[in-house]
């Protein structure tokens, strides 16, 4: 039989779970913008103190262990940061995904319990 008070009370626990999930997939996407935002900055700075450095270089062997350093430097920063994000992704599908995951209350047997009383 349907019972009103349960559709309403469905409801509103589908409401409330998809409203929570907006707002950690706001807050998950913030700090995704914040770490690319502050990875950025970070890059420009280092990217700019190796030119002023390569700029001052006298000579080529001095330019080729600049520009060696430098590229080992990017490249373990990028990889770092590719983790970072990573790791920022898979919890921002976690805690996204957390809201719409079956209680544990609810389990097949006693849904199958409640479905043949």
């Amino acid at each position: 039989m349907f019972n009103l008070d349960d559709a309403g009370k469905k409801s509103r626990e589908a409401m409330e779970g998809m409203l929570g999930s907006y707002s950690e997939m706001a807050r998950g996407f913030q700090a995704i913008a914040a770490e690319a935002s502050a990875y950025s900055q970070r890059s420009f700075e280092q990217m700019t103190a190796f030119m002023d450095s390569l700029v001052s270089s006298r000579s080529l062997n001095d330019t080729c262990q600049l520009q060696a350093a430098y590229v080992t430097s990017s490249c373990s920063s990028l990889m770092d940061e590719g983790s970072k994000l990573g790791n920022l992704y898979a919890d921002l599908a976690r805690s996204t995904c957390r809201h719409y995951e079956r209680p544990a209350a609810a389990t097949p047997t006693a849904v199958a319990a409640t479905e043949a009383g």
